[in-house]
């Protein structure tokens, strides 16, 4: 490994007292493309001052270690490696808000942007012609080609829907290439979401208008090596951050994601019930019992693939978790009922109690869970 990253004469280690540039890299098992993006990164930005930020996620592959070889050969590499926190959000915030530079770049580890636009796009920001300049594959001279129908349709489609409920105006607000003024970037952070992977639209939207957006053309190009980190429950990613915007963030993205998957227990609830009932023929109250238990043993298991997949648990970790949230969601059942009697006591109204004891009980459950299930440590 070692010879593999030893720089050349052309790439001796730079002073990085005043970087112009930070590039922030978010990663997780790339190793394969680590020392390919920073040559590219030397090409592309010859002649200014910039540091690399690679921000891993505790890669199994040992990125990470790639990186730090990498570093002690040249000073313009960093590495930030996160131990029990995932996602690609989350990466970019700690990566910006870690650079030294007044103008900060994210660009993906996988090679599919163009790096060359970097200059480009620098020269807008450092001529206050913008403060966000976003690397676009929707506007003419931009492509996305690479794509399959499949993602093709998805991005196409969640495009849409950003640009009509969240009234974005610019035409590729799913894009991960795009580069920022650091300071404005610190005034919108402490609202960013660290969960998902579209922190550029997580920006746009929390500025509601108050940046300069310039975007500028790029092809999308195909992944090297690899694999894309994109996978299923990137929709319901997508959908929680879409109505947090709505609700401008007093309601977080976690806590949505968490109500929708309380609400699929629902579902699973009254499967369960009818199969205990009428294909087991146990009588309502077992049935009623197995079913909830059912319920709760989907919602943890959803919650911890989807919700709290930054921090999941595994092994051991995870037979503790399903105990302590069936002790939570007990708790939580009683919360609900009491705050729903309560209610109707008051306003004899069956579907507002309803509602309020459901509320509670979602509150109650995504509260202690956060603090006894799925805590930091």
């Amino acid at each position: 490994m070692n010879e593999a990253i030893r720089p050349g004469p052309e790439s001796q280690p730079q002073a990085v007292a005043s970087p112009e540039l930070s590039v922030v890299v978010p990663t997780f098992n790339e190793r394969d493309n680590v020392l390919t993006l920073f040559r590219r990164l030397e090409t592309a930005l010859a002649g200014k001052a910039f540091e690399v930020i690679f921000v891993d996620d505790n890669s199994p592959d040992g990125t990470w270690d790639v990186v730090r070889g990498l570093a002690r050969q040249d000073s313009r590499v960093r590495c930030i490696r996160r131990i029990g926190r995932r996602g690609l959000s989350g990466a970019c915030i700690e990566g910006i808000l870690a650079s030294s530079a007044a103008c900060a770049a994210v660009i993906d580890a996988d090679l599919q942007h163009d790096e060359t636009q970097l200059k480009k796009m620098l020269a807008l920001l450092q001529g206050n012609e913008a403060d966000l300049v976003v690397g676009s594959r929707y506007i003419e001279g931009g492509s996305a080609d690479s794509f399959n129908k499949q993602r093709a349709g998805a991005s196409a489609l969640a495009t849409e829907v950003a640009r009509r409920v969240l009234r974005v105006k610019i035409a590729d607000p799913m894009s991960g290439f795009f580069m920022i003024r650091r300071e404005r970037f610190e005034q919108l952070a402490p609202q960013l979401s660290t969960q998902g992977f579209k922190i550029l639209l997580d920006i746009i939207a929390t500025a509601h208008g108050d940046l300069r957006v310039k975007e500028i053309p790029y092809t999308f190009g195909s992944r090297l090596h690899g694999e894309s980190k994109l996978d299923s429950m990137v929709a319901l990613d997508f959908l929680g951050l879409v109505l947090a915007k709505l609700t401008n963030d007093v309601v977080s993205l976690r806590f949505l994601l968490f109500a929708m998957v309380g609400s699929t227990g629902l579902f699973v609830h009254l499967a369960a019930l009818f199969v205990a009932l009428n294909i087991l023929g146990w009588p309502f109250p077992q049935a009623q019992a197995c079913g909830a238990v059912v319920a709760m043993t989907s919602n943890f298991i959803l919650n911890n693939f989807l919700t709290y997949r930054d921090q999941r648990l595994k092994g051991f970790a995870i037979l503790r978790g399903l105990l302590l949230f069936y002790l939570v969601c007990s708790v939580g059942l009683f919360a609900n009922v009491g705050v729903a009697f309560s209610v109707y006591d008051k306003q004899p109204i069956w579907w507002l109690a309803g509602a309020a004891g459901a509320l509670m009980g979602v509150v109650w459950n995504y509260a202690m869970s956060g603090l006894f299930v799925w805590r930091k440590r």
